[in-house]
């Protein structure tokens, strides 16, 4: 599932059930660089910064970079290429029709370029070598543009990064997580993944405790088995918007995306040399940031942001 984690029905089921009115465009975010952090303001201070909001929206595409727009006479329809059960980013709705945060955005690229768009469902794995063998034109299904990748597919200019976040609870008291704050602190995660690498490497005093599995570390973050828990952002936004946590925790610091760590970022894949279809996609992503329209379905989707 490239490097995000499903997500529960439940979690993805309260997500949707809120529709929120973005406003046009975001600033650009500062990405951190390994182990930065932004000054904390005072306690009293009111959080006017766009990337804590709960409703942040940071910028994916830079506005002085415009892409040229291409020559689309030669193209008329985009078959886009999908996963069959990846909530909220696709997956059938009642009708067994492709829905989803990826459906959405795909259509509006082609109303955008202003071509016919079909969007098919498949199983994960076999989406590229579908697209390799010329079932489809595109797949947008969360792949990552990790190099592994790069050498089977080409990729459209990344439309959502997976940001590492801390998660705390609520009457916790940590609203600074520098790793000087954070030494003999209990740090959750789950063992093997990135995010374990980058508390050891990182936050070299705190104290490690590796779970099995997501599940276990939000538990023991519930029963105070640990002070904090370090994981994808993503995936937490809606587990901390869904019931299952009890609205226990909040976000603190970050957001961390450290490419090393934390990959390149998400892109629409193509046929390796389709630089037609790619370039539309990236001319068409731009064009949908530029008029808002991509806000608008990022908050739609994710009413806690994972930035």
């Amino acid at each position: 599932m490239g490097f995000l984690q499903k997500l529960t029905g439940q979690a993805a089921l309260a997500a949707l059930a809120l529709m929120l009115t973005a406003p046009a465009a975001w600033p650009q975010a500062h990405v951190p660089r390994a182990g930065e952090q932004r000054d904390q303001p005072p306690a009293d201070a009111p959080d006017t910064n766009p990337v804590r909001s709960p409703l942040a929206v940071p910028g994916f595409w830079d506005p002085r970079r415009r892409p040229e727009r291409p020559d689309l006479s030669r193209l008329t329809v985009i078959r886009f290429l999908t996963e069959t059960d990846y909530p909220p980013f696709n997956y059938a709705g009642p009708d067994g029709a492709p829905v989803g945060f990826n459906v959405d955005l795909a259509r509006m690229i082609c109303e955008e370029i202003k071509v016919a768009c079909t969007v098919q469902m498949r199983r994960y794995d076999t989406l590229i070598d579908a697209l390799n063998t010329n079932q489809g034109d595109a797949v947008v299904a969360s792949f990552a543009a990790t190099p592994a990748m790069r050498k089977r597919v080409d990729f459209s200019d990344p439309y959502y990064r997976t940001p590492a976040r801390f998660v705390a609870r609520r009457n916790a008291g940590l609203a600074d997580v520098r790793p000087q704050v954070l030494e003999g602190k209990k740090v959750g995660v789950v063992a093997g993944t990135a995010h374990e690498a980058y508390i050891k490497a990182l936050f070299t005093e705190a104290e490690l405790r590796p779970f099995a599995d997501v599940a276990a570390a939000r538990e023991a973050l519930k029963k105070g088995e640990v002070d904090i828990l370090f994981g994808d952002g993503i995936s937490s936004s809606f587990w901390l918007n869904g019931t299952d946590s009890g609205g226990c925790c909040q976000f603190v610091g970050g957001p961390y995306m450290e490419s090393r760590y934390f990959g390149e970022g998400v892109g629409i894949a193509v046929r390796r040399g389709n630089d037609l279809v790619r370039q539309a996609i990236n001319w068409a992503l731009f064009r949908l940031w530029e008029q808002g329209r991509f806000t608008d379905l990022w908050l739609r989707y994710f009413p806690i942001s994972p930035f």
